[in-house]
């Protein structure tokens, strides 16, 4: 029978595997370089000619997100608010040492190695400009009237280590302004901005930091071959025009602001590096370009890119074709420097959208407490009850409660307790073949399989169900797995506490599963299934043709399991593709056999 424990020791054994192969062929195979990341008119390219810039997000490693903190309920949404939290909490000494542990160990070398072995070329993190200097609230005013620039050390030490594993990996690194002195948009839980505070549109002394700190970068890498660019402000969304109903910065007609803040930038940086790409992005979280043309944008630094951002719609040419017309216009490259959160459907529509449009992407996150990242953390129980007693009302946990939570919430994180998402990896290497399947895992007769371990590939082609993917545009609304367990497919799966099982099936959805090799012979198929509602019936199909249809009883009971047998039916050849079609009722679908008479 198939047992949660078990995916979890074969997948870990298995990754462990991978690492050591990996990190021998490292070490025997010769280095090589591939020069800097550089723009040549529309493409983005090194020594070795185009490249497409296959780019993994590092999430909520230097900023924490309040998603991804799952403390948004407890009304934290900013990285500076948990971490004033925890603060007042359990003291300043015991934060650090929290904070310590977590840049420390939720991103790391064997992080990177990962990266690699399962397809990525480069690694975006996001950065948060508090590592590497103190907010403006806290310098020193000089003798000339301006303020001081106190650099913080820790930053720039993380950075240099990436630096080095990615060059070790032979993968570029994007430096990602994921949060900008002051805050860049009024979607605070992203740039952990303060509406107490001027934020980064509001105070020249924030725009001055933030140009400071690039040049303090471009001084430190601007020799650094493996560092593939500066993404210099992360999904501004703020009303840069001054006009009254434009608050997340969509609606703005001159984004002027923004452009004017990204020339500075650029112009200073450019005094010390020409080597790096600059990636610019427009307003309404970087998608919003209008005025840039009218600013000059054409032409005025040729080693810039474009970025976009794509979220919650259709992958289709229409998606994206303004962002093509405007690099045919002005003769740029572009890249899709963040997207994801969606099912695995989507995440293979849309690599297949850009590589096949020559657009390089980067995916947003690593990890998560999620099912739709390639690494899934499991929170642990307590932390979940430390985000409930922050709740207003509710008692709060004591200092040494608290301190236990957020450092068994940081310990989750480390890649060795992560449980690694095969269906995740397989959706995002799909690429021009997102029409590809493969087996989840290798199939015998007479062995039980798990229905929850149908093959990996896209909706049609592995499997079918009436919700696959969220196109939407609202984030919350649709759910492709109901159960939200195991899998980020379509597929609806529950767990039993034992078990995880198919369910919510509905008339019309099917399931694949390959065999690669089977004795020729008569078999029969035993199906373990349950239903609380009504008899469900089945059609069983071997390489495209139905062979028989089954009768699923109704069990009384959600998890109350039968085994119901089929008819004997003749296999005639070694590759067989088993699939099973829901033609009627809901059963809930445990695991079944091909068992040779």
């Amino acid at each position: 029978m198939f047992q949660n424990e078990q995916y979890l020791l074969i997948m870990n054994t298995t990754f462990k595997k991978i690492l050591i192969l990996f990190t021998f062929l490292l070490f025997v195979l010769p280095a090589f370089s591939q020069g800097f990341l550089r723009c040549e008119g529309q493409q983005i390219v090194n020594d070795n000619g185009p490249f497409i810039i296959r780019s993994i997000g590092t999430g909520n490693w230097m900023i924490q997100e309040g998603y991804m903190m799952q403390s948004t309920s407890a009304g934290i949404h900013t990285h500076t608010q948990f971490r004033n939290k925890l603060n007042h909490t359990i003291g300043v000494e015991r934060c650090n040492q929290f904070y310590d542990y977590w840049l420390r160990e939720h991103f790391t070398k064997t992080d990177l190695d990962s990266m690699k072995a399962w397809g990525f070329n480069a690694v975006r993190p996001a950065l948060h400009y508090k590592w590497f200097t103190l907010p403006i609230e806290e310098e020193q005013v000089q003798d000339n009237g301006t303020l001081s620039n106190t650099w913080v050390e820790k930053g720039f030490i993380m950075l240099d280590e990436l630096v080095s594993w990615c060059e070790q990996n032979q993968m570029y690194v994007i430096f990602d302004m994921h949060g900008a002195p002051g805050g860049q948009g009024k979607n605070a839980d992203i740039s952990d901005y303060d509406h107490n505070l001027p934020s980064l549109w509001e105070s020249e002394a924030n725009k001055e930091k933030l140009i400071a700190l690039w040049i303090k970068l471009a001084e430190r890498y601007k020799d650094s071959k493996w560092v593939g660019g500066y993404d210099i402000i992360n999904e501004t969304n703020w009303d840069v025009d001054g006009n009254t109903g434009h608050e997340n910065g969509c609606n703005c007609q001159q984004n002027k602001a923004l452009w004017d803040l990204q020339l500075r930038l650029t112009e200073a940086i450019r005094e010390l590096d020409q080597k790096h790409i600059i990636y610019i992005s427009g307003n309404c979280w970087g998608n919003n370009y209008k005025g840039f043309e009218e600013h000059n944008l054409k032409g005025f630094d040729k080693n810039t890119a474009l970025t976009f951002h794509k979220y919650w719609n259709v992958n289709d040419y229409n998606s994206i074709k303004w962002v093509l017309d405007m690099r045919k216009r002005l003769n740029m490259p572009i890249w899709m420097s963040e997207g994801g959160e969606n099912s695995n459907h989507w995440f293979a529509e849309a690599v297949e959208l850009f590589e096949k449009n020559n657009i390089g992407w980067s995916w947003w996150p690593v990890k998560k407490s999620r099912l739709n990242n390639i690494l899934k953390v499991t929170t642990n129980d307590d932390y979940y009850k430390l985000i409930d007693s922050w709740k207003e009302g509710n008692t709060p946990l004591s200092g040494d409660e608290t301190y236990e939570a957020v450092m068994s919430y940081a310990k989750a994180h480390k890649i060795s307790n992560c449980t690694i998402a095969p269906d995740v990896i397989y959706a995002l290497n799909s690429r021009t073949n997102s029409q590809a399947t493969k087996a989840y895992n290798v199939n015998h007769s007479d062995e039980w399989i798990a229905f929850v371990n149908y093959d990996l590939g896209k909706d049609g082609f592995a499997y079918h169900d009436m919700l696959s993917e969220n196109s939407t545009g609202n984030s919350g609304n649709a759910k492709w797995n109901s159960g939200n367990q195991y899998r980020n497919d379509g597929v609806d799966i529950g767990f039993d506490g034992i078990n995880y099982y198919v369910g919510w099936t509905e008339p019309g959805e099917w399931l694949h599963y390959s065999f690669n090799a089977l004795e020729e012979g008569q078999y029969h198929l035993e199906v373990i299934s349950s239903s609380d509602l009504i008899d469900t019936e089945i059609e069983i199909h071997i390489n495209g043709t139905q062979l028989e249809t089954i009768q699923l009883p109704l069990t009384n009971g959600k998890h109350n399991w039968e085994t119901t047998k089929s008819k004997t039916f003749t296999i005639s050849q070694n590759g067989v593709k088993l699939k099973v079609l829901i033609n009627s009722g809901g059963a809930n679908l445990k695991s079944f056999r091909l068992k040779k008479i």
